[in-house]
């Protein structure tokens, strides 16, 4: 029998940031790796981690940190081998990768803005987004947009 070929569905749990969507023009995107110990694993496979109020600093040291994730507490493990819920996690990138973000978020008005974390062939990744804020009259453009998409794809949908 000659049948459609099914189409592998992605594995593994992609936990997205939608505010900073909607909070940032996003210019550029970056994957990195991320330094994790073994409970931090654990939860974000389970899909534990928030990263809306995240956000990534380039220190002076040359490294990159990802400040203010927060990757909820592994239940199963003890409580001598649970992680710190919100520490900072370093960022795994090539030193002229580092130099040319740091190039990009020294102009006016950029940012460090992670977008989502996943993982990939069995690494956690990091997607990071060089950013501009939005002002309040951007974002209900954006929203208007949205909805006249939405508008016109169930007027099509209907047809």
């Amino acid at each position: 029998m000659a049948g459609k070929k099914e189409q592998p569905k992605p594995k593994g749990v992609r936990i997205g940031n939608r505010k900073a969507f909607h909070d940032y023009h996003i210019e550029e995107k970056v994957e990195c790796g991320i330094s994790l110990v073994g409970t931090e694993v654990k939860s974000l496979r389970a899909g534990q981690a928030k990263i809306d109020e995240a956000y990534a600093r380039i220190t002076t040291d040359g490294e990159v940190l990802l400040i203010g994730a927060n990757i909820a507490l592994y239940p199963l493990a003890g409580d001598k081998m649970q992680h710190n819920p919100t520490r900072k996690r370093k960022l795994l990138l090539h030193r002229r990768q580092i130099q040319l973000l740091q190039v990009k978020v020294l102009q006016k008005g950029k940012t460090l803005v992670p977008l989502a974390m996943y993982f990939k062939h069995g690494w956690a990744k990091v997607e990071l987004g060089i950013a501009h804020g939005k002002q309040s009259f951007d974002k209900r453009d954006s929203l208007k947009k949205k909805q006249q998409q939405r508008d016109i794809q169930r007027e099509l949908h209907r047809r």
